[in-house]
């Protein structure tokens, strides 16, 4: 039997008939207090860009943006700051931030140490 997905207790079909006011109650402090003072410009025209067209892929720089019920199943491109990350909005992503879903940096990966960069590799000679 698959899990039924429930965020604070409410179902996503609950969340999705919610204001945002009353599903800003749901969140943490931080999240909640960032609502309570609004959308910025920038979010407001991502979100009423999903509303107007939400089958449609849409690119972002907005990484602040609250991922609300009425996002989820959009697919978005978040920048990095070099490049576009797929996001496919879940209903486990709901209440996060659009920035964790697209990582701006990338592992080290550490190999050998170049010419110069031990005492000993001083009087390598190098092929010209």
């Amino acid at each position: 039997m698959p899990k039924i997905f429930t965020f604070r207790g409410k179902s996503l079909e609950e969340l999705k008939q919610m204001s945002i006011d009353e599903f800003s109650r749901l969140l943490t402090s931080r999240d909640r207090r960032a609502l309570k003072r609004g959308l910025t410009q920038s979010q407001r025209i991502l979100l009423d860009d999903i509303r107007r067209n939400p089958e449609n892929f849409h690119k972002t720089h907005v990484r602040d943006m609250i991922i609300l019920p009425e996002m989820v199943g959009i697919k978005l491109g978040v920048y990095n700051g070099k490049e576009w990350t797929n996001v496919v909005i879940t209903p486990e992503m709901v209440g996060h931030r659009l920035g964790e879903f697209s990582i701006t940096t990338k592992r080290v990966k550490h190999s050998a140490p170049g010419i110069g960069a031990t005492r000993g590799s001083k009087h390598i000679t190098m092929k010209t």
